[in-house]
């Protein structure tokens, strides 16, 4: 016989499982040659987040703004020292009681060479190099190698003193605001920074040449014909030179007092 029609025999066996494949949506669209994906184009605000995370900016030792103090208060030292010796003695008795203090406080700042060749700041090598070496000749070349030049007794070195005194004061107490600060010093510094070199650089570089002019007979009479010829070829290249460092700091002192423009050159360059 037949089994008789109607619901069909219960069983112990489980309903089949759906399958774990997720369903496909057919109607989006692929990416081929003939329908590429979207470009994704990077934004200005993309590639500065890009260059900071690939390019974290160096931090800056912390010894460096004790450095700036401890030299900004060394020059403000010899400035108030030069203008008492020169009111209470003149000369020669301002060399006689200053030099030694403007040759310690001036061999120091060969520290910043090597800060600006390994990357401590951002100042270049060779500008740092062409300023303290001219520096240097005075300090040593006259001042220590030749002490009774007729340049070291005359006024000029009172104006040499007074030009680099007051110029690094405001130097290296600038340097030192602007760590502290991360970058954003008084408005006031930044602008006597950046704007009395426009007296004090003609007046410092003038007086260092005073210093090796008058110096000529006795680098010859006292050391020889080959130092006197080195003051001369020195004499000979300081005009040029001048010319290089103080361009280089007018177009510093444009970036500085201009900020807006100088961002527009960072977003182009990196355009």
């Amino acid at each position: 016989m037949s089994e008789p029609l109607g619901n069909p025999p219960a069983t112990n066996q489980a309903p089949p499982a759906e399958p774990l494949t997720k369903k496909v949506d057919t109607n989006a669209p692929v990416a081929s040659e003939e329908n590429p994906a979207p470009e994704v184009v990077p934004t200005a605000e993309t590639k500065d987040v890009k260059a900071k995370v690939e390019k974290p900016k160096k931090k800056t030792p912390e010894w460096i703004v004790n450095y700036n103090l401890i030299s900004g208060g060394l020059w403000g030292f010899i400035l108030i020292n030069v203008l008492i010796l020169a009111v209470l003695y003149g000369q020669p008795g301002l060399f006689e009681l200053s030099s030694f203090w403007l040759t310690v406080t001036q061999c120091l700042a060969v520290t910043e060479i090597y800060n600006a060749a390994v990357g401590n700041v951002r100042s270049p090598v060779v500008t740092t190099t062409m300023q303290i070496s001219s520096r240097l000749l005075i300090v040593l070349g006259v001042l220590q190698v030749l002490p009774n030049s007729p340049a070291n007794f005359s006024w000029i070195y009172f104006t040499l003193c007074i030009a680099w005194s007051i110029t690094e004061v405001i130097r290296y107490y600038y340097y030192a605001v602007n760590i502290l600060t991360e970058g954003n010093p008084p408005y006031i510094l930044k602008w006597l920074r950046y704007s009395t070199f426009l007296v004090l650089y003609p007046l410092g570089i003038s007086s260092e040449w005073g210093m090796l002019y008058l110096s000529l007979n006795e680098a010859k009479e006292t050391v020889g014909v080959v130092y006197w010829a080195f003051f001369i070829a020195n004499l000979a290249i300081y005009f040029p030179g001048s010319y290089v460092m103080y361009t280089y700091m007018l177009k510093q002192r444009k970036k500085a007092l201009n900020p807006k423009k100088k961002v527009a050159e960072e977003q182009k360059k990196t355009n």
